[in-house]
């Protein structure tokens, strides 16, 4: 199964920056959601997770931020 992959990616010019390409990505997107969870605000993240626990039913179009 290898052989067949390093076969085809030989073909490409560049292959080699792909994979930086795609950690620099994903460490990125990774730190951005991190930053964002810690300065999220923390009353918006109590009603939040209380979503699945909270039975009122009167008013389901209610926004939640």
């Amino acid at each position: 199964m290898l052989k067949f992959v390093k076969h085809h990616l030989a073909g490409i010019d560049n292959v080699d920056v792909y994979p930086i390409i795609s950690l620099i990505l994903f460490g990125s997107v990774f730190i951005i959601i991190l930053v964002k969870t810690f300065l999220a605000d923390k009353k918006v993240m109590k009603e939040l997770s209380n979503i699945p626990l909270n039975d009122d039913l009167s008013n389901p179009q209610k926004p939640l931020i």
